[in-house]
C-alpha cells in the first residue's frame, strides 16, 4: 500500500486500538496481536497479476503494453474497481487505488472488496480497432480472475462504457453459457448498464459538498456555532453567502459536478473556473457550462482554447494556463484530474478554503496535512467519489435480477446511501480534531476490523 493511504490506515489501527469499546472481548496481548494481524491484512493485496499484452497495430508492429489487476481484499464480498487507460499506470499506484477501493466500499457499506485494473497506454494515440483488441487481450489475459461473483470492473480515467461493453462482448465469449451481465458494470444502458451510472461519481461528489454547506449546516446549525473545532468556523464562515467554485478536470466527474453546481438551487454558488489538459477557463461572473459541456462533447471532450473558439461557441471566459485552476482565488476547489495535483511545492499557493477530491489521491500526504493544520475542510476521496461504485452496485443487482430501475430512482437511492454515511461521518468530524479524511478512515476500518475478527482471520 503506498504512503499515504498505508500511514492513515496505520493510524486508523492504532486510534483503535486504544478504543476499549471497540471489539472489547479482545484484551492485552491477544488485542494486541489482533491488531498486528489488521495491519499486515489490510497493507498488503491479495494478490498481483501483471501481464504484457501483445497487440498488433495497424501499421503492422506488434507492442506489448504493460497491463495490470491487483485484488486487495474480498473481506465483504467479490472485487471491485475501474480499469484505468493511462500512460502513468504502473504497479504501485494501481495497488494504491485498490487499497482505496477496499476503504470507500466498506465506508459505504458497498457489499465489494476493493480491486483496480490499469494499462499503460495513451488511448489517443491509438484507433478504435485498435482499443477493442486492447480491451479483447485484457480480458483474454485476465479471465480466471474475472467474474459477477469474483472480480467485477468498471470504467476509470481512459476508459467508458464502450470499453466495458467490450470487455463483457469478450467476456461473454469467453464463458458460454455462464452468467455474464455482472461480469463488468459501466456498460451502456442497451447493454445491460444502468441509468444514471455515466453521471453517478460527478453527481456523488456535489452531493457531499452540498449536503455538508446546506442540509447538514440546516440541521445542525446551534451545535456547529458552540463548537470550537475549526472545520466548524470555516463551514459556517461559507454557508450564508456567495461561493466561487474552480473545477480541474472537465471529464465525466468534473463536467458533471460542474453542471450539478451550476443548476444547484440549495446554495448561492457558481463556477468561475474549469481546466482541461491544455488550459484553465476563467470568469468572475460565472461560466456557461452549459455550453461548455455542449463544446467538449463536440471536440473530442476538450474545451476551447482559443479565443476564436470561445467566440464561435459564445463563451465568456478568459484563457489561462493549464495549472491555473489551482490558484484561483475562490472558495472552493474540485480536483476531477489526476493524483498527486496538490504536493509539497505548490500547497502554500492554495487559496480554497474547501477541496474536493472527485479524483483519486489528489492531495499528497504532506500537503494533506499542511492544509488541514490551516483550517481547509478537505473532503477526502474515499468519501466524495463513491458514487460511481455505489451505482455500479445498483448495476450489478439490476443485471442479476434483470429489473431495471429509472433514473430518478437510481439517484435518489444513491442520494439515500451516500446520506446514511455523511449523517454518521460529520459530527464525529465537527466533533473533534481530526480531519475528514481520518474519520473515514476509521470508520471504513471499523467495518473490516469487525468482519475479519468475525471471520477468524486475526489469529
Amino acid at each position: 500500500m503506498a504512503s499515504q493511504t498505508g500511514v492513515i490506515v496505520q493510524q486508523s489501527l492504532n486510534a483503535l486500538l486504544e478504543d476499549l469499546s471497540f471489539l472489547p472481548v479482545l484484551h492485552d496481548q491477544a488485542r494486541k496481536q489482533a491488531f498486528t494481524s489488521l495491519a499486515a491484512i489490510l497493507s498488503t493485496p491479495n494478490h498481483i497479476h501483471k501481464s504484457f499484452l501483445r497487440v498488433p497495430l495497424e501499421k503492422g508492429k506488434v507492442v506489448r503494453i504493460p497491463a495490470f489487476r491487483v485484488q486487495h481484499n474480498d473481506t465483504l464480498g467479490p472485487y471491485k474497481g475501474g480499469i484505468r487507460f493511462h500512460e502513468s499506470v504502473n504497479e504501485e499506484e494501481v495497488i494504491n487505488l485498490a487499497a482505496l477501493m477496499t476503504l470507500k466500499n466498506a465506508l459505504y457499506e458497498v457489499p465489494f472488496g476493493g480491486g483496480k485494473g490499469g494499462v499503460a497506454i495513451n488511448p489517443r494515440d491509438f484507433s478504435d480497432k485498435e482499443l477493442h483488441l486492447i480491451c479483447e487481450k485484457y480480458v483474454r489475459y485476465f479471465s480466471d480472475i474475472l467474474g459477477p461473483d469474483k472480480d467485477i470492473p468498471a470504467p476509470d480515467v481512459g476508459t467508458g462504457e464502450l470499453e466495458m461493453d467490450w470487455m463483457m462482448a469478450e467476456y461473454k465469449s469467453i464463458n458460454p453459457g455462464k452468467p455474464y451481465r455482472g461480469s463488468f458494470t459501466g456498460k451502456s444502458i442497451v447493454n445491460g448498464g444502468s441509468l444514471g451510472r455515466r453521471e453517478a461519481t460527478g453527481k456523488g461528489v456535489y452531493f457531499t459538498f452540498r449536503y455538508l454547506l446546506h442540509d447538514f449546516l440546516l440541521e445542525q446549525k446551534q451545535f456547529l456555532l458552540k463548537s470550537n473545532n475549526r472545520f466548524a468556523k470555516t463551514a459556517l464562515s461559507l454557508a450564508e453567502k456567495p461561493i466561487t467554485i474552480a473545477v480541474q478536470g472537465f471529464g465525466n466527474v468534473g463536467s458533471i459536478a460542474a453542471l450539478e453546481a451550476y443548476q444547484c438551487t440549495y446554495l448561492q454558488n457558481k463556477v468561475v473556473a474549469v481546466s482541461d489538459r491544455n488550459v484553465t477557463l476563467y470568469n468572475a461572473e460565472g461560466l456557461d457550462i452549459p455550453a461548455l459541456i455542449e463544446f467538449a462533447s463536440l471536440n473530442r471532450g476538450e474545451l476551447p482554447v482559443t479565443n476564436e473558439q470561445l467566440s464561435a461557441a459564445k463563451i465568456a471566459a478568459k484563457i489561462k494556463p493549464r495549472d491555473a485552476v489551482l490558484y484561483v482565488n475562490v472558495d472552493v476547489l474540485l480536483l476531477a484530474a489526476l493524483e498527486d495535483q496538490i504536493h509539497k511545492q505548490n500547497m502554500e499557493q492554495i487559496k480554497a478554503t474547501i477541496i474536493i477530491e472527485g479524483a483519486n489521491a489528489p492531495i499528497t500526504g504532506e500537503a494533506d496535512t499542511f492544509l488541514s493544520n490551516k483550517g481547509v475542510i478537505i473532503i477526502p476521496d474515499i468519501l466524495a467519489n463513491a458514487g460511481g461504485v455505489i451505482v455500479s452496485y445498483f448495476e450489478w443487482l439490476q443485471g442479476r435480477e434483470t429489473q431495471f430501475y429509472s433514473e430518478s430512482e437510481v439517484f435518489q437511492l444513491l442520494y439515500e446511501k451516500m446520506k446514511t454515511t455523511l449523517d454518521i461521518i460529520l459530527p464525529h468530524y465537527f466533533a473533534a480534531p481530526l480531519p475528514l479524511r481520518q474519520n473515514c478512515y476509521i470508520q471504513a476500518v471499523m467495518k473490516l476490523c469487525t468482519i475479519l475478527y468475525r471471520h477468524g482471520k486475526l489469529y
